[in-house]
């Protein structure tokens, strides 16, 4: 009798083939693993490599030292411009496990309000700014207290030794470290330097690691250093005389340039209103940035006379010992030319009368002349022309080293309606758009010699280079034009007759526009450009008086007392030369 078979077991027979097939399977799934090992470790061993050598290794900016912006103080230079580090408070929010412990500790280190870091510790970013402009002493507070995911990093900033003097001739630089307006917008490439790198292997937290054998770095180049043509206390004086004249003739601003006519230095440019860069982010009128003597244009008024004039006797159409019937008053289309009250009426005049009497008629007269007779025509017209923008520079940027200078408006002498009367009204500073530094530079060249020479605030390589722009006038016109202005000083300006000095000048008082056409009949500004010295003109003063509330002519009785007090301020403290022959 046959056993039973035991409960569990079963009756199936043992196959062989099966278990090979299994062995088989198992072979199989070793290989593909093999395989693919291989391929990751040995064909594909460079990327990966590279990956976890890239998760590893960071880039990093080293910023450059602005360069340094330095001016003359007397026989020194000393610098108005430097840097200094402050530093930026950020925090990761990922890391900060106390947003609100955390922000209560800055805000007893550096104030402010710590729910507000509260707040921004809790955004959803990795880079929270909580704080900028933080000192050395706060930076190393903030660091003792070594709460993971808080941190400060060194920004480069401006700081100012002179305060806020020249401020608007400068500019600033703002939190991304751009050069806004003056000279640091205008030369601003070369000024910022050139950022150094630091390719770096790091640890886990990102730190480079400095011993690392693949550091790669470039030191970063310092920007360049820049000499200004101005002197620190002429400015300072400048700007101070300014301020106080503004104050007596009630105007609310005002410009004032002085420049070195044997070669186009500028010593001192003054604005008012004005602002310290150290504090630019509180200014909330940004109009206060602008340097008004290079960016804001201007009808010039009767100054304008004095280049008419010049370009008059330089061209041939008049000459120095000319006469003329004056009528007081001129017909051209719809409109008329006229004197002021007290030019005297109709009479006999010599072209020296145009600039001793102010006559708009003369000036008038003038460019009839360069037209071939009796009235205005287009051949006078391309002429004046040629001489406004060619020989002056006017519609065309100087070149000085400033932020937004203007180029200022000539109208086409060919393209337009009642061109004869608008070109009449540029011979006598009406209908023309100029900023006073282009005519401080064209006044200089007709008084100089002739020679144009390009205003700077930058110092040339070469003191001694003259970087001249071509000739304006010829040398015998500018010697007429020079001794026209002394003589008008002696007979019509005695206020500004100093002893042992020569001077000379020209007021200018033009009624304000209204912004939809015309003029206001009861706006002026008042301007006055002139120079001082020995035997030759050692500086030429250009200033404007915005609207004064004053009676009389602006020109006279605003500007020309302006340039006054600036001329006695540089015959007092500079060493102006007196006459010898």
């Amino acid at each position: 009798m046959r056993p039973k078979a035991s409960q569990g077991y079963s009756n199936i027979p043992f196959n062989p083939s099966r278990l090979n097939i299994w062995y088989g399977v198992l072979l199989l799934v070793f290989a593909i693993f093999l395989v693919r090992l291989f391929y990751l470790q040995v064909i594909q061993h460079g990327r990966y490599s590279q990956a976890a050598h890239l998760g590893q290794y960071k880039e990093y900016e080293i910023p450059a030292d602005r360069g340094i912006i330095e001016a003359h103080d007397g026989p020194n230079i000393v610098p108005i411009v430097l840097n200094e580090d402050v530093y930026t408070l950020f925090a990761d929010p990922k890391y900060i496990k106390d947003p609100k412990g955390t922000a209560d500790q800055i805000a007893r280190i550096i104030g402010g309000n710590a729910n507000d870091y509260e707040s921004k510790m809790k955004a959803d970013t990795r880079y929270a700014i909580l704080a900028k402009k933080l000192t050395a002493a706060k930076h190393e507070e903030i660091d003792k207290l070594e709460i993971k995911g808080l941190g400060t990093r060194v920004t480069p900033q401006r700081t100012y030794p002179q305060g806020g003097l020249a401020a608007q001739l400068l500019g600033f630089v703002n939190d991304e470290g751009e050069g806004k307006y003056g000279v640091e917008q205008f030369l601003d490439q070369q000024l910022k330097g050139r950022p150094g790198e630091l390719k770096a292997i790091t640890d886990a937290q990102g730190v480079p690691l400095i011993g690392a054998g693949d550091n790669v770095r470039r030191d970063p180049e310092a920007g360049k250093r820049t000499l200004l043509t101005i002197d620190l206390s002429m400015q300072r004086r400048a700007e101070d005389t300014l301020k106080a004249h503004l104050e007596s003739v009630r105007s609310g601003s005002g410009s004032v340039i002085v420049m070195d006519p044997n070669n186009g230095a500028i010593k001192a440019m003054a604005n008012w209103p004005s602002y310290n860069p150290a504090d630019f982010a509180k200014i909330e009128d940004a109009s206060v940035f602008s340097n008004a003597a290079v960016s804001s244009p201007m009808e010039p008024g009767s100054v304008m006379k004095t280049l008419t004039v010049a370009a008059g006797l330089d061209s041939g159409a008049v000459a120095p010992n000319t006469s003329y019937h004056d009528p007081s008053f001129y017909k051209i289309g719809d409109a008329t030319v006229r004197n002021v009250e007290e030019d005297g009426g109709a009479a006999t005049r010599t072209v020296s009368d145009i600039l001793r009497y102010s006559l708009n008629t003369g000036a008038t007269w003038v460019l009839m002349q360069m037209s071939g007779g009796g009235k205005i025509t287009e051949e006078g017209r391309v002429k004046w022309h040629d001489y406004m923008t060619n020989h002056y520079k006017f519609g065309q940027k100087t070149g000085i080293e400033q932020g937004y200078e203007a180029e200022g408006y000539v109208p086409s002498p060919t393209d337009g309606y009642g061109l004869d009367i608008q070109y009449a009204n540029t011979t006598f500073g009406q209908g023309i758009n100029i900023t006073p530094l282009q005519m401080a530079a064209a006044f200089t060249a007709t008084i100089n010699g002739g020679q144009y020479y390009r205003p700077h605030l930058v110092e040339l390589a070469d003191p001694n280079k003259k970087e001249s722009l071509g000739t304006t006038v010829s040398p015998a016109v500018s010697d007429t034009v020079r001794g026209m202005h002394e003589n008008s000083v002696q007979n019509n300006y005695r206020f500004l007759k100093r002893a042992g000095y020569k001077v000379g000048g020209k007021t200018g008082t033009a009624e304000v526009p209204k912004p939809n056409g015309g003029y206001y009949d009861d706006r002026y500004n008042g301007t006055f450009v002139g120079y001082v010295g020995g035997d030759k003109p050692e500086y030429v003063i250009m200033v404007r008086v915005n609207e004064p509330k004053v009676a009389g002519y602006a020109g006279t009785t605003a500007a020309a007392p302006l340039f006054a007090k600036t001329m006695d301020m540089l015959i007092q403290n500079y060493a102006v030369s007196q006459v010898t022959q």
